[in-house]
């Protein structure tokens, strides 16, 4: 999966609070970004519902006070969405044979994540429906 911009992708970079509450903002953003790719608008509910789950995911992991960082990177048919959170010391992501990593995978192009013992990183990309 491709972590890096190339030259000409636009990238948005959007941090806002570990909390529940903000999770709209980055929904909103999310629909907003896919919808500038000309997404359908099934494809731009998936992806909604992609980087909810994704955030859900993190915030249980999170540090008390901590913030998502998310990073949108826009292509020509594709965006990625990459969260990323400080984490509780242990913390561990649900395993991929999860209901939540099975809703990612089914919504998505593709889905991955890594945690490091620090902080842990859910990246989304999604690749627009040729008609």
């Amino acid at each position: 999966m491709q972590t890096e911009p190339d030259v000409g992708d636009d990238v948005v970079l959007l941090t806002v609070p570990a909390d529940g509450g903000y999770l709209g903002v980055l929904r909103t953003a999310t629909a907003g970004l896919a919808a500038r790719l000309h997404f359908a608008l099934d494809e731009i509910e998936d992806l909604r519902i992609a980087v909810d789950e994704a955030c859900a995911m993190l915030l249980a992991i999170a540090t008390r006070g901590a913030e998502l960082e998310c990073r949108f990177a826009v292509t020509d048919d594709a965006l990625t969405v990459e969260v990323t959170v400080s984490t509780v010391r242990g913390a561990r992501l649900p395993s991929e044979s999860s209901f939540a990593w099975k809703v990612l995978t089914a919504l998505t192009t593709s889905a991955e994540a890594e945690a490091n013992g620090k902080q842990a990183t859910i990246r989304l990309l999604t690749r627009r429906t040729e008609f």
